[in-house]
């Protein structure tokens, strides 16, 4: 899905080091979860629920792969009965662009193709 400025498509293992990156910038990493471990088990597991907005590598100060630097994640999923969202992140100079909404967005389009009926966001105390 292409948006005024970046685009939305599905995580590529060439994105890992941005991502992670992404991910500590936005304090969504904690000791106690590895977020290599957590990208590996979701391209496992619905890998096509997990999804980046990219901007062009000219707009951003972000190492880029491609051209590209991931300035935003959503990691989905659906076990049959609810819709989990996870690391659900925009990067901090990357906010008030739609950025999240169209992550969002996507996601729910996705997880609604699947019959979910009902979906929740995974929000740390920390990260409010």
């Amino acid at each position: 899905m292409i948006r005024p400025g970046f685009l939305i498509r599905p995580f590529r293992v060439e994105d890992t080091q941005q991502t992670v990156q992404l991910w500590r910038r936005c304090n969504l990493i904690v000791p106690w979860n590895d977020p290599y471990k957590d990208i590996q088990r979701k391209l496992e597991v619905q890998a096509e629920l997990f999804l980046v907005a990219v901007i062009d590598s000219k707009d951003s100060n972000a190492a880029a792969t491609d051209g590209e630097a991931v300035a935003g994640t959503v990691m989905a999923g659906y076990e049959g009965h609810r819709g989990w969202i996870n690391y659900l992140a925009t990067d901090p100079g990357y906010r008030r662009r739609g950025i999240a909404t169209a992550l969002m967005e996507e996601a729910e389009n996705l997880l609604q193709q699947r019959g979910c009926p009902k979906i929740n966001l995974q929000i740390r105390e920390s990260n409010l």
